[in-house]
């Protein structure tokens, strides 16, 4: 192709142009170039050659061309995703419970009275194996005292400053450093081809939209999560929406096919989690007609990430490993198909 290109500019040309047809053979040779390696640019480069992979961008080569007999229209090419566990880290425990300790000790230091239960004050003397011990309501109590009273406005700035400046107990660096390099890749490859992406998390909604936009493009409308009581007041003479104690929707199991059925409106072609709380979404996203993939994070990295599924007490994953395989689910094994696992320092 190459060849011929050049070929045909400098018959072109002829003798007596030389000059000229030389800038114009080499302006062919580099359009040329660079098209065949933006063909040939490897969308995934962080993630290692093997059935994963191939498996990857395969389904979106078949939904993606009008000459497949899996070609899905654009409008329906919609992509979700969990967010703990999937698209950035989530040990020792989900990043959101370890903001709320962190706002609980801060507004308890101001309000002592605040702690009414002993799961409160363990959680304000940073005594994670307590509160664990109480299991899921434990944690949403933690949630509840530490966020509810706050502006949306207030909590999210509060959500973005902590995320940049707090550092994870284990690792020493900013939160918003343990997103997933092989994800952020995979995002991108599938916007390029016309997906919408979604995260579907059973993480608080308003902490997740702070950061979404800015960590993995998604903006705040194409966030669906656990959605926390909350209230429109005049705070000072202004419209405020104000965060309440309570739950008003749990977007976790059973809980994120009905999320994805309520804000999005029609059934995805794609799903991706990492625990037995998105099974549920998996199954119900591959039960539907025509091209469909299921894919499933295992960690299984204990040297550049965390080893756990079956004894986790966050991202169990029991259910996904015993049926992946008959539901003709993909299992992603972190230490397998990754290059890398975070994005490099700056």
């Amino acid at each position: 192709m190459i060849a011929h290109a050049l070929g045909g500019l400098a018959h072109l040309a002829g003798p007596r142009s030389l000059g000229a047809a030389a800038g114009q053979v080499l302006a062919a040779a580099l359009l040329v170039l660079g098209l065949a390696g933006a063909a040939l640019a490897d969308p995934l480069p962080s993630w290692n050659a093997g059935e994963t992979k191939s498996r990857i961008t395969a389904f979106v080569e078949a939904v993606t061309d009008p000459a497949s007999a899996d070609f899905v229209p654009r409008a329906e090419r919609v992509a979700v995703f969990d967010n703990d566990g999937t698209l950035w880290a989530e040990k020792p425990l989900y990043f959101q419970a370890l903001f709320a300790f962190d706002l609980l000790k801060q507004r308890a230091a101001a309000d002592p009275s605040i702690l009414t239960s002993d799961t409160l004050k363990a959680a304000a003397a940073g005594d994670l194996e307590t509160v664990l011990a109480g299991g899921v309501e434990a944690l949403l109590e933690v949630v509840n005292a530490s966020h509810a009273g706050l502006s949306v406005a207030d909590f999210q700035a509060a959500s973005r400053d902590w995320l940049e400046t707090a550092l994870h107990p284990e690792t020493g660096r900013p939160f918003v450093a343990h997103v997933y390099q092989p994800m952020l890749e995979l995002l991108r490859f599938l916007r390029d081809e016309g997906f919408a992406t979604f995260i579907v998390s059973g993480g608080g909604i308003h902490f997740i939209r702070a950061y979404a936009e800015d960590a993995y493009g998604i903006p705040p409308r194409q966030v669906i999560g656990t959605v926390a009581e909350s209230a429109y007041e005049r705070v000072d003479g202004v419209p405020t929406i104000v965060k309440k104690p309570g739950i008003a929707f749990l977007d976790d199991k059973a809980g994120k096919p009905v999320g994805i059925d309520r804000v999005i409106g029609r059934r995805p072609i794609l799903a991706f989690g990492n625990s037995d709380g998105d099974f549920e979404m998996l199954e119900w996203v591959t039960g539907g007609q025509g091209a469909r993939l299921g894919l499933l994070l295992h960690h299984t990295d204990d040297a550049r990430e965390w080893a756990y599924d079956r004894e986790s007490h966050v991202g169990k994953l029991v259910r996904g490993l015993d049926e992946a395989e008959t539901r003709g689910w993909r299992l992603v094994d972190m230490a397998r198909d990754w290059k890398t696992v975070f994005p490099e320092r700056e």
